[in-house]
């Protein structure tokens, strides 16, 4: 099924039409979004930590010592 929207055409499954569609512009999603999914800000030593684990990822990552896998069981 297609639906026409100035000019542009939205090919919806009927599966997705049965649950529900709705169609915003990104603005509107991104200000949706910002409402619904909490920040959390950290202070001090929880800070801290955080921002050294994140470093130490980040070196490791530009070192090469990291690998891409697709599942946990790719683990080693």
């Amino acid at each position: 099924m297609a639906k026409i929207l100035e000019n542009q055409i939205f090919k919806i499954p009927q599966k997705a039409l049965k649950k529900g569609v709705v169609i915003l512009d990104l603005e509107e999603y991104r200000k949706m979004y910002e409402k619904v999914v909490p920040t959390y800000y950290l202070k001090g030593k929880e800070a801290e930590k955080l921002d050294k684990l994140v470093e130490e990822g980040l070196k490791d990552y530009k070192e090469g010592r990291c690998k891409s896998i697709k599942s946990l069981a790719d683990l080693d």
